[in-house]
């Protein structure tokens, strides 16, 4: 039995729910700006090729880097986090993806991401935050140069920035044999003035992008500077920080590689990067150590103007800064200069956060990785969690340094090449099932490869069960600084020319 009036009642109802949705629509529209305003801010800050001569490390008594040392008292340093890679595409790769190098197959400088299949449709950590509603933008170096191709950068930040041209000498400044005439196989004093740099420019376009960030939404603004990598140039002034005459050069053990195994060779067979017989001959050690330290003090000043810029703007205490490289460098060590290396000089990297939800002034002992980067700023920005990322997010660190973490980190160069870092261990497999195992406290130096030593056996086991599972061949297209090894016929493939097993390492 219908009630008078009851279609009347019903069509009232309808209507005032209909305006009760539009209004909560509209309250929700009108809060949206206070809504993006509750997240915090991002400064992603890279460094490329930057070892860990940092001061706030201590692995160099003499290296100036006040403005990192300054911003790792606000915050959280890690003293002991490490790559994933170490060469820049491959790095670079895992850091923006969340995924191991095993697991993406990109371990060249190329391909770049989008170009891989499985791939393509991959959601980055830039691209979180560019969907997420935040103003993005970077500058300078932050994927591997050209590895996104012009039309997919607009997915991953709204805006590209300067990438930091810079001029290059009237004729090359150190002394090096024609075998190794690579365009950035160069050091010394170079341009006259700092406003000349690469890492200037590209500094200078981070401070205008946080200047004009809007007021009315997060922003997410990534900076890449380009030193210390080579060629190491800076003015005079930089230079000036380290007299020639009382440079502390790296420790060299001068029969370091005797007990090696010989597969180590083939992870930097033939490279640009001069070994330090070369430096040695042609008198380029001293210079070579003398210009990356300047280089690294120069580039540390250039990450001070952002930070002062940041300050500038009001919005520092939202913010989240977080600073890393993408790998080491060796300058002596192991005899060789460069990185693909698995050992610490080539996978010791920096590692800094401050801002909200981070502990100031705190130093965490724990091994962590550069893939824990992209879980951490979610968790920090109250942003989903991720079940694809393959690393931990650091909270529990940021909020206490002494909390336990039960992984390594685990670095990987080319297929089947692996490091376990523990805070006590170094372990090292190659895809020949060679060895090497280092007692960190004992030898920090890793001096003393004690693989071959039954009695560690046991620790060897218990560090290789951290190896993973995916180790993907190289995806189509990889090329530079590819080594694939044929474990039927033994043989080891650098850059597609089969390596000749007795043949000493390449001087050039």
């Amino acid at each position: 039995m219908k009630l008078p009036g009851s279609r009347n009642m019903r069509a009232s109802r309808f209507v005032h729910q209909r305006a009760m949705i539009r209004r909560a629509l509209f309250l929700l529209l009108a809060l949206c700006p206070l809504l993006h305003a509750e997240r915090p801010n991002v400064l992603f800050i890279a460094i490329d090729d930057q070892n860990d001569w940092i001061g706030y490390l201590g692995t160099h008594p003499q290296v100036k880097t006040p403005n990192i040392d300054k911003l790792a008292a606000r915050g959280t340093a890690f003293m002991n986090a490490h790559t994933q890679a170490p060469l820049c595409n491959p790095s670079r790769s895992s850091l923006l993806t969340g995924l191991r190098p095993g697991s993406t197959g990109i371990y060249g400088l190329a391909p770049g991401i989008r170009e891989v299949e499985q791939l393509k449709n991959h959601i980055t950590l830039p691209q979180t935050f560019t969907q997420a509603g935040y103003a993005t933008s970077t500058h300078g170096k932050i994927y591997h140069d050209g590895s996104i191709r012009p039309r997919d950068q607009k997915a991953e930040f709204n805006d590209w920035g300067s990438k930091g041209g810079g001029t290059k000498p009237p004729e090359k400044i150190a002394k090096l044999p024609p075998q190794l005439n690579h365009p950035a196989m160069d050091w010394g004093i170079w341009p006259p003035t700092d406003e000349e740099t690469p890492d200037w420019k590209i500094a200078s376009s981070a401070v205008a992008a946080l200047e004009k960030a809007p007021s009315d939404k997060p922003f997410f603004v990534a900076c890449g500077f380009r030193l210390p990598h080579v060629p190491c140039y800076a003015p005079q002034k930089w230079f000036d920080l380290y007299p020639d005459n009382t440079l502390v050069m790296p420790l060299v053990k001068e029969d370091d590689r005797d007990d090696l195994p010989k597969f180590a060779d083939f992870l930097h067979w033939r490279l640009p990067e001069p070994r330090l017989k070369t430096l040695r001959a042609t008198n380029e050690w001293r210079p070579l150590v003398r210009a990356y330290l300047s280089c690294t003090s120069f580039m540390d000043s250039q990450v001070g103007r952002v930070l002062d810029a940041l300050e500038k703007t009001g919005r520092a205490d939202n913010t989240i800064v977080v600073l890393w490289s993408d790998h080491g460098w060796h300058l002596g060590e192991k005899l060789i200069t460069g990185k693909n290396t698995l050992w610490e000089r080539s996978t010791h990297v920096p590692l800094v956060f401050a801002g909200p939800g981070v502990t100031k002034g705190a130093k965490c002992q724990r091994t962590v990785e550069l893939l824990d980067i992209f879980p951490t700023l979610l968790a920090l920005c109250h942003m989903p969690e991720r079940t694809d990322l393959e690393g931990h997010s650091l909270v529990p660190q940021l909020t206490d340094a002494s909390s336990p973490r039960p992984w390594p980190a685990i670095t990987q160069h080319n297929q089947g090449n692996f490091a376990v870092r523990t805070e006590d261990w170094r372990y090292i497999r190659y895809a020949d099932h060679s060895e090497e195992l280092y007692d960190k406290k004992a030898d920090p130096n890793e001096w003393y490869n004690l693989a071959k030593n039954s009695k560690y056996d046991a620790k060897k086991t218990e560090l290789a069960k951290w190896i993973p599972k995916a180790d993907k061949p190289p995806v189509p297209g990889s090329k530079e600084r590819i080594l694939t090894y044929e474990p039927l016929t033994g043989e080891a493939i650098w850059e597609d020319k089969v390596i000749d097993k007795t043949a000493p390492l390449p001087e050039f």
